[in-house]
Formats: structure tokens, C-alpha cells, sequence
């Protein structure tokens, strides 16, 4: 399918889903998660930190990374690929934003229809009474809950645990009824987010993939343009 058949598909739309990853991302600086590991924490695979039996066996040890992770997000702006998405959203009636990103850089481009499937780094979550709240910067390790004063975790999803049942459901449901899918940036092989491109193509949707690289989804999509997500969004006449 041609280039020009995606952006007339598009444009023309009044229901478009969006997937984004770790691609959109990188072009503000930010690396994926397993290419963040350098320095100090070159000698751990990010498996190893990111789960709940490594919080368990030693927490300090979690949040001293998760600490530096939040550092590189918040030091890290908005691209544009974040502002024409932001911008896009604005004008289609009925528009999903999900994102396998935990970053926040599509909240601080303008985003609000949006599902972060995976969480927030900028946040914690209370152990006991489940409040969220927003970390600040040097913010002591471990956190507190403000409300009940227990210790909180990051509030990102783990390896090993499901992700929230009702961001999921949303995140499916708009794939399952949109007009345009727009994946962005992801490798296609997380499940289940992998799978929401190709529930909108089973459904009828026009498929659209922006990478740089072929993915197992590149063989679904109507187009498949191979290009970062600032550029590939450009091309698409946003």
C-alpha cells in the first residue's frame, strides 16, 4: 500500500489508536531498557531489578535504580513525534493514546487520551493503601506514602505481573473499533501489547508501522514505513 493511501486513510479518520514504544523515545534521548544499563549498573541485567523478587530480596537496591532511571526521564524533553501525536489527538473525534513507555513524555507533550500500560517512573505507589503519588526530584529512598506514611514502589509494572486489567481493556477496546492504527517504535514481540496491532487489522482497521527496523507486525501493516518516529510522522503529513 502506498504512502499516500496511508496518509489520505489517516487524515480522513475520525477513530485512530496509537501504540507507541521505546522508539519514540529514543529520539529524545532517553535509551531502551535494557540499553540503559551502564556504569554502575552495567553488572546487573535489568530482569534482576525489575521485579518483585529482586524489591523483596533488597529494595534499596531497586529504587537506587529506579532513582537513576527517573533522573534520565525527567532531564529528558518531549520530541516532536510526542507534540504531532499530542496534536493529532486534538483533532480526532474519538482517539486512544497507548504507550508501553513509562517515561511520561507523551503527558508533558499535551496528551490526555492516553493509557500508559506499563506505568509511570515519575510516580510511586503505596504498599499498603495503594496511593499514587508524584516523586520530586531527590526524593528520599525508598519513598513514603504521603497518606499513610508506608513504604511505596515504583508504580511500573514488573516482570511477572499483569498489567492493570482496566488499562488493558480500554487499550483493546480501541484498537478493536478504530478506523486507523498507528504503531510507533515498538518491537512487536511484547505481549499483549503486541497483539493490538493486529487485532485492528483483524477488525478492518488501516494499519500504519513507523520503525526503523522490520518487526513481526511489519507483514500485517497496509504500510510500513521505515523510518523513526519524528521523521515517519513527518511523512505522513503530521
Amino acid at each position: 500500500m502506498s504512502l499516500e493511501a496511508a496518509i489520505e486513510r489517516l487524515h480522513a479518520a475520525s477513530r485512530v489508536a496509537v501504540l507507541t514504544g521505546a522508539g519514540i523515545s529514543a529520539e529524545s534521548g532517553i535509551p531502551t531498557f535494557r540499553d540503559a544499563q551502564t556504569g554502575l549498573w552495567a553488572q546487573y541485567n535489568p530482569e534482576d531489578l525489575a521485579s518483585p523478587a529482586a524489591y523483596a530480596t533488597d529494595a534499596k537496591l531497586v529504587w537506587d535504580w529506579y532513582a537513576w532511571r527517573y533522573e534520565l526521564c525527567a532531564n529528558a524533553s518531549p520530541n516532536a513525534a510526542h507534540e504531532k501525536l499530542a496534536a493529532l489527538e486534538r483533532r480526532t473525534p474519538e482517539f486512544l493514546l497507548v504507550t508501553q513507555n513509562v517515561d511520561g513524555l507523551h503527558a508533558r507533550a499535551g496528551s490526555e487520551r492516553m493509557v500508559e500500560l506499563h506505568g509511570d517512573i515519575m510516580q510511586a505507589r503505596c504498599e499498603s493503601c495503594q496511593t499514587r503519588f508524584m516523586l520530586e526530584a531527590g526524593f528520599e529512598i525508598p519513598p513514603h506514602c504521603p497518606i499513610c506514611g508506608t513504604r511505596a514502589r515504583p508504580n511500573v509494572v514488573w516482570f511477572g505481573e499483569a498489567l492493570p486489567r482496566r488499562e488493558l481493556e480500554r487499550a483493546q477496546q480501541a484498537f478493536q473499533t478504530c478506523e486507523v492504527a498507528l504503531v510507533i517504535g515498538t518491537s512487536g514481540v511484547v505481549e499483549p501489547a503486541a497483539s493490538l496491532g493486529r487485532i485492528a487489522k483483524n477488525r478492518g482497521a488501516f494499519l500504519i508501522e513507523l520503525n526503523p527496523l522490520e518487526t513481526p507486525l511489519s507483514g500485517f501493516a497496509d504500510a510500513s514505513i521505515r523510518a523513526g518516529a519524528v521523521a515517519g510522522l513527518g511523512l505522513l503529513g503530521l
